[in-house]
């Protein structure tokens, strides 16, 4: 049987767009109700500056309370060596640098050019390697900008070697806005066995024109490690225009289950989590399963 990772992604980036600011206490819920569903690897916390993001608060707060689960990894989004300090003292296992593909999305998001993004992510690379954290770099924007338009794949392609000098545990690939479509999956899977041969691939998806799933299947036909998505489908970034959120991880389970595809996770408490974080949220769920209350076995 195919075996594909899922990276839950709710508890930062589906929630990192959202007008309702969750407590610290409903944080540490929904990660352990992911914990709980099976997921072994969530994107917990983000150590960014809470004046710019306030739904990123109480990193430390939540990391101090997070349930601490054999086989269970935790990783913390960071953009800078003060986020790294951050991250290490906090315990995370893991940390994930992005890296964007285009100069003005990149200063709106990061203050920072491409450039100066790669010297940060090769600085913080290899601080976070020295400590014994694994690394993973996300290129942001690798499918289109909202503000630069189409980005080439071959750019994208050279940007995957560039990070790759840092010895990544990982190579995530960022459709930022949901503009992608499969052939241009299939394009970045080939620039990157080209430029970063052997290092792990993972793909985040958001579905704002509907083409989320099938982008995240086809990068599981081509060899995809992890693949992230977040409960409810809720998720955005709060510098990109009119990007609505991930694809839902309980849209994709039952996609991956359907297709014989082990993730170790449980359906149906994904889609019982979903309905709970709407009620959080006080919003709608966007993903489909929950939003029909319809839960089929697998």
């Amino acid at each position: 049987m195919d075996t594909v990772q899922l990276v839950e992604v709710s508890p930062r980036d589906g929630l990192q767009n959202e007008k309702t600011v969750l407590s610290v206490d409903s944080k540490v819920e929904l990660i352990n109700r992911s914990v709980a569903a099976g997921v072994r690897r969530v994107e917990a916390v983000s150590f960014v500056n809470p004046a710019r993001v306030p739904q990123m608060a109480g990193a430390e707060e939540v990391m101090a309370q997070v349930p601490r689960v054999d086989g269970v990894s935790y990783i913390g989004l960071v953009l800078n060596r003060r986020g790294l300090d951050r991250a290490l003292a906090a315990g995370v296992d893991e940390v994930n640098v992005v890296v964007v593909s285009t100069d003005e999305f990149s200063t709106r998001n990061q203050g920072c050019t491409v450039a100066e993004g790669v010297s940060a992510w090769t600085d913080i690379a290899a601080a976070a390697q020295a400590a014994g954290v694994r690394t993973t770099v996300t290129i942001a924007t690798a499918f289109g900008c909202p503000f630069s338009g189409n980005v080439d794949p071959a750019w994208v392609t050279d940007l995957i070697g560039q990070v790759a000098q840092a010895g990544p545990d990982e190579i995530a690939l960022a459709d930022t806005i949901g503009v992608g479509v499969p052939a241009q999956v299939r394009a970045l899977a080939a620039g990157a066995a080209r430029n970063a041969p052997g290092v792990a691939l993972r793909w985040h998806f958001h579905n704002t024109r509907n083409t989320g799933y099938a982008n995240a299947m086809t990068a599981l036909d081509l060899g995809a490690q992890a693949l992230d998505a977040s409960i409810g489908g809720f998720g955005g970034c709060p510098f990109a225009p009119a990007a609505t959120g991930n694809i839902a991880s309980e849209d994709l389970i039952y996609a991956l289950d359907r297709s014989g595809v082990s993730t170790g996770v449980k359906l149906e408490a994904l889609a019982e989590t979903a309905i709970w974080l709407g009620d959080q949220l006080s919003k709608a769920v966007p993903g489909q399963l929950s939003r029909a209350g319809n839960f089929p076995p697998a």
